[in-house]
C-alpha cells in the first residue's frame, strides 16, 4: 500500500500539532521527494549514514527527530549539508522532521515512550501550563536509586551517568529526553527525587549535589530512540506502509 505525501503530512500535522511549539527548527516536510510513499524509514537524526541506508532499502520518505535548518546555523548549502541534500534530492526521498512536537506527544513522544519502558505510566507535565515537554510521575513505592539506573542501562544498552548515592530511596521521578539538563531546576521545584535526561553540563552536577536531587544522564540519542520509532510504526499501521527503524548508534 501507499499514501500520498500530502495526506501523510496532513495526518502528522493533526497528530503532532507542531503549530503549538516555539521550536529551533522547522517541523514537518523539510525536503520534498516523490508524491507517493510506500516505504518509510524512521530514525533519530538525518545524518548521512541514515540517508544512505534508507536509500539502499528503497525508502520513499524518512521521518526523524533531528532534521535540518536549525536556528543560527549557516544557511549556505555547502559541504556536509550539500551532500545530505543531494542524496535526498537525487533519490527523490522526502525528509520529515519533528522536534519538540515529538518530545511532547502524550503517547508517541520520546518522553511518553521512555516513561512506558520504565514503568512510569501515570505521568503529569513537569511544568504545568508549559508545552508538555518533560514529565513527572510517582513510583508505587520508593526503590533504591541504583535500581532505576540499572533499569535504564538495560533499556538503553549503555551506562548512564548517575550523580547521587545508589542506595538512596527515590520515588518521585522527573524526566525529559535529549539535551534537557536545564530542566533540573524545574524537577527540583516539582519535588522530584530524581531527574533523568540525556546529557549533562558542568553546572548540572553542582545543582544536583546542592539541591539534593539524583541526576541521571542516559544519553541524548539513547533516550530519543523510542518516540520516532513508535511514530514510524504508528504511520505504517495507519497507512499500511512498509516501515524500518534504522538506529545509527551515537555514544552522546
Amino acid at each position: 500500500m501507499s499514501v500520498v505525501l500530502s495526506e501523510l503530512i496532513q495526518y502528522l500535522e493533526h497528530t503532532l500539532e507542531p503549530q503549538r511549539f516555539q521550536d529551533y527548527c522547522p517541523n514537518g516536510l523539510q525536503v520534498e521527494g516523490g508524491e507517493q510513499v510506500s516505504r518509510l524509514v524512521s530514525g533519530v537524526t538525518a545524518c548521512q549514514r541514515l540517508l544512505d541506508e534508507a536509500v539502499a532499502w528503497g525508502a520513499d520518505a524518512i521521518v526523524v527527530h533531528h532534521g535540518y535548518f536549525w536556528k543560527g546555523e549557516d544557511p549556505s548549502v555547502v559541504g556536509m549539508k550539500r551532500r545530505r541534500l543531494a542524496t535526498l534530492l537525487a533519490n527523490n526521498v522526502s525528509l520529515l522532521a519533528y522536534h519538540l512536537p515529538l518530545d511532547a506527544h502524550p503517547s508517541l513522544g520520546n518522553n511518553a515512550r521512555l516513561g512506558q519502558l520504565m514503568g512510569l505510566l501515570d505521568h503529569q507535565p513537569l511544568q504545568p501550563g508549559g508545552d508538555g515537554v518533560g514529565n513527572i510521575a510517582n513510583l508505587p513505592a520508593a526503590v533504591p536509586a541504583g535500581e532505576l539506573v540499572s533499569q535504564l542501562q538495560q533499556i538503553t544498552a549503555r551506562q548512564p551517568l548517575h550523580i547521587g548515592a545508589a542506595e538512596d530511596p527515590v520515588r518521585r521521578i522527573a524526566w525529559c529526553s535529549g539535551a534537557a539538563q536545564g530542566y533540573i531546576e524545574a524537577a527540583v521545584a516539582a519535588g522530584a527525587d530524581m531527574f533523568i535526561t540525556g546529557e549533562a553540563s558542568e553546572p548540572t552536577v553542582h545543582i544536583a549535589r546542592e539541591e539534593g536531587i539524583h541526576f541521571v544522564a542516559a544519553g541524548h540519542h539513547a533516550t530519543e530512540r523510542y518516540g520516532v520509532q513508535a511514530l514510524g510504526e504508528h504511520l505504517a499501521e495507519t497507512f499500511s506502509l512498509q516501515h524500518r527503524f534504522i538506529d545509527i548508534d551515537n555514544p552522546v
